[in-house]
Formats: C-alpha cells, structure tokens, sequence
C-alpha cells in the first residue's frame, strides 16, 4: 500500500484515483472545483477544494508525507508546471506529471518531475501496434528499445516443440510464460509443445518483434 497525493480529477485523474484505490492505496484528492470533488469524495482516504497553485494550500496537505504526488492536470499547462515546481520545493517524494507534447515534458522535468507520462499518446501507439498486427494481443514498454508482448501463438508453431522453433536463436525473442486459457505455464521445458490457442508472453527488441508478428499476419491473410 503507498500514499498518493493526486491533484486534478478530469477524466484521467478520476479513472488513476478509482484503480489506486480499488489496489488498496491511500488516496487523497485535490482539485479546484467542487461540483467535480463532492459527489466522489466518500470514496478516497481524503478529498480537499484547493487551487494547488497557491503555495500555502499546498504546504498544508503535509507534501513530504505522501509516497507520490502526482499532477493529473491535462488542460492547464501552466498549472500543471507551477504545481509540479512548488511539490519539489515543498519536499515532494517522488512527483509524477502528466504531459501532451515533448515540450512539455522538458519543461515539466526542468521544474522537478521524476517521471513524466503521455496518456493519450500511449494509447495511441498501443492501438497503432495493435491495428497494425492482429497477432497482438498487448503490449509493454521496458524503454526505448525493448518490450514485452503479449502475442497469438504463430500458426506455423502449432504442434511443434520449444527447441525446434528456438525463438531467441532464429526471432530473436524469449518466452516468458504461455497462457493457456486460464492457465498460465511459468516454466517452458525444451520438449513444450505449442497448440493453436496459446497465447505468448515475450521479451525482446520491440522493432524486432514487431517485424516478427506482421510477418505472420501477412502469411495468414494470404491464405485467405
């Protein structure tokens, strides 16, 4: 369980706070406009009206006692960059800041952001891989080069050991774990055999494993 300090509840605010607190977090929200804070504040740890952009406001929520503050401001620019610069002089943990652009992103680092998230633009990209290759299933960004994938299993794979598709060798790819249904396998022996349902969790090189999982979709709509 952590304690989280979350300022601005639009939609991606009130959505973060719902998930935070079905995990069993400490969550206490903040934002400006009371007709948004009355009708959920039962649900939270805590709830308060404030403008955060006003420094004593701020300092009286006990900023250096919440494990994350984060800064779920998405249409206020201004806002958002004040708010994240008077945490990190309030003694702020660790600060989590919500951007649209690149710009944004630098700004909002300069003015004491640990982290810096793209909520938008990560769904996006997600949809954008997912339409681009009907093998995916989900996926996970590591860092700017590797991920992991859920992914169908190839139809070529079916009825075919682990140790003759030797995927790290020849795709360049490691299997974590294979679903099965409910069923999940942790631990894959040389002699696993895949069947057509199974579905692959992967790690590797995101352009490699992209490459990989449309060219098996070119294959199967050419079949058609």
């Amino acid at each position: 369980m952590i304690s989280v300090l979350l300022i601005g509840m639009g939609k991606f605010g009130r959505t973060l706070g719902e998930r935070l607190i079905s995990m069993g977090d400490e969550v206490m929200i903040v934002d400006k406009n009371e007709d948004i804070i009355n009708p959920i504040a039962s649900k939270y740890t805590n709830a308060l009206i404030a403008n955060c952009m006003n420094e004593d406001s701020l300092a009286s929520m006990d900023i250096p006692s919440f494990d994350i503050c984060v800064v779920a401001i998405g249409d206020d620019f201004q806002s958002s960059l004040e708010i994240t610069s008077l945490l990190k002089d309030l003694g702020a943990k660790k600060i989590i800041s919500k951007a649209t652009t690149d710009i944004q992103r630098k700004f909002l680092t300069r003015a004491g952001a640990d982290e810096v998230i793209y909520p938008d633009r990560d769904v996006a990209e997600k949809l954008a891989v997912r339409i681009n290759s009907s093998n995916i299933i989900n996926f996970i960004d590591i860092d700017d080069q590797y991920s992991i994938f859920e992914i169908a299993v190839p139809e070529q794979w079916a009825g075919k050991t682990l140790i003759e598709i030797n995927p790290r060798k020849k795709f360049g790819m490691n299997i974590l774990t294979v679903k099965k249904g409910t069923q999940v396998i942790a631990s894959l022996d040389a002699d696993f055999v895949f069947e057509p349902e199974d579905q692959l969790v992967v790690f590797g090189n995101t352009e490699t494993i992209l490459s990989f999982t449309n060219k098996f979709a070119v294959k199967k709509k050419r079949r058609k």
